[in-house]
């Protein structure tokens, strides 16, 4: 785990610094509400879209979370950012690498530690579970944690999944379901479209939170 492979590449250690400095910015100046339980009492799979992935990595900081970052340049920081906020990774994707990073996460899990996933990631499609955060559930043995959340200031990136990039002085929903739980006779397909249903609808209570919301 946490393996790095641009060691010394100037630009991701300056840009992921910078990243960490511009993350706690966000968080100290905006106003973040949170629903439902954040922190499960044990080990467990928090899942949610790629898009929203910055506020939850803040969020999750220092929680012997164990996360999987794809093996590219753009990948490298991710990785080292992750690694500035307390979290551990194996390095993999559904493109490059998937299968052994998949064990890595299974052996994560089963060591005790918690792990995120965006199962829509890293290349989509958007707001579409990949089967492998299912199959892990299954091979580990730990629920699944969906969460959503919800910004008034961001800037959209032009990327597949639309990236949601907050701004400072935000106002923030973060919103976290049930434990979804999988069983080892559960069909995987069938499993993925109900976690699928289950993001996009609190990713819509997120956002009818935030509405609402002085």
């Amino acid at each position: 785990m946490n393996e790095l492979l641009y060691k010394n590449s100037l630009p991701h250690a300056l840009l992921s610094a910078l990243a960490w400095l511009y993350v706690q910015l966000v968080a100290k100046t905006s106003r973040i509400k949170i629903k439902g339980q954040k922190d499960y009492p044990g080990a467990a799979i928090y899942a949610l879209w790629h898009r929203q992935e910055v506020l939850m990595i803040y969020l999750h900081r220092n929680r012997n979370i164990c996360g999987m970052v794809s093996k590219s340049k753009d990948g490298e920081y991710m990785a080292r950012i992750l690694k500035r906020f307390g979290f551990t990774f194996v390095r993999g994707s559904t493109t490059s690498g998937g299968i052994m990073a998949l064990r890595g996460l299974i052996k994560a899990a089963r060591e005790g530690y918690s792990v995120a996933i965006t199962p829509d990631g890293p290349k989509g499609p958007i707001f579409k579970v990949q089967p492998g955060i299912v199959y892990l559930a299954q091979k580990a043995g730990i629920p699944i944690i969906p969460a959503a959340c919800a910004l008034s200031r961001k800037k959209i990136l032009r990327s597949w999944d639309k990236y949601q990039f907050p701004l400072p002085f935000n106002r923030i929903e973060a919103v976290y379901g049930e434990p979804f739980s999988v069983s080892e006779t559960d069909d995987v397909q069938t499993k993925s479209a109900e976690l699928e249903d289950t993001l996009n609808a609190l990713t819509t209570e997120a956002e009818k939170l935030l509405a609402g919301g002085a």
